[in-house]
This record gives C-alpha cells, sequence and structure tokens, in this order.
C-alpha cells in the first residue's frame, strides 16, 4: 500500500469518525431539546386548563341536551359528543398528572366506571366544569 493511499484511507476513516460522532451529538441534541418542549408542554399556561375546564362544560351540557332531544340523528350525535367528551376528559386527566389508559381512537368511548373515576379524580383536585 502507497503512502499515499494510505493517507486517503486515515483521512477518510477520520472523517466517517468525527460525521458520526457529530451525528450523535446533534441526535442526543435534538432528544433534550425534544424532552425540554415535552416539560415545558407539561407546564402549560393556567388560561389553557381553563379553557380545557370551560369546554369540558360545554360538552357536558351538549350531552345533557342530547339526552332530553328527540331529533334526528340523536344517537349519532350523542355517540361523537361522548367521544369528544371523554377525549377532553383524558387530556384533562394528563395535565392533572392522573393515570390515563392508553390513546383511544377518536371514536371509542370510555367506560362509564373509567369515565366516573376521571371525573372524581378531577373533582377531588379542583376541577370544576
Amino acid at each position: 500500500m502507497t503512502p499515499a493511499l494510505q493517507l486517503i484511507i486515515a483521512a477518510v476513516s477520520a472523517w466517517v469518525l468525527v460525521g458520526g460522532t457529530v451525528f450523535l451529538f446533534a441526535a442526543l441534541h435534538r432528544r433534550k431539546q425534544r424532552r425540554a418542549r415535552a416539560r415545558k408542554d407539561a407546564e402549560r399556561e393556567p388560561l389553557d386548563t381553563l379553557v380545557l375546564q370551560v369546554r369540558l362544560g360545554q360538552m357536558a351540557a351538549e350531552l345533557q341536551a342530547l339526552a332530553d332531544s328527540r331529533g334526528f340523528a340523536v344517537a349519532h350525535h350523542t355517540r361523537a359528543a361522548q367521544a369528544a367528551y371523554d377525549a377532553l376528559l383524558a387530556e384533562a386527566c394528563r395535565r392533572a398528572g392522573l393515570p390515563v389508559e392508553t390513546p383511544r381512537r377518536a371514536t371509542e368511548r370510555a367506560t362509564e366506571e373509567e369515565r366516573l373515576r376521571e371525573e372524581l379524580e378531577l373533582a377531588s383536585r379542583g376541577w370544576s366544569w
């Protein structure tokens, strides 16, 4: 092997090693930023929590209105409103630091027992809607 070829191999090896190290540190830096952003998102502003409480109240009122209604497609509207209420309730539990089941699909509804548990846990932590 000629000295020129050895120099080229050494330069390429060093370049790959340095590039890999830089790539690794960049990936770790991005991960650190994502975690910091997630922590910051967890510490949301109080107004976001208030908006969520208001929206929960609106959905609860809509569910009550649908229960008293005899209009067209009431069952479909009730299922959709219940799924939206369950999603808002799960988000409220996450913000309050309560354990929540794995995220459900948008159309899946929580069981009555799970919904009652979440509502009682939130109420015990001072949430109202």
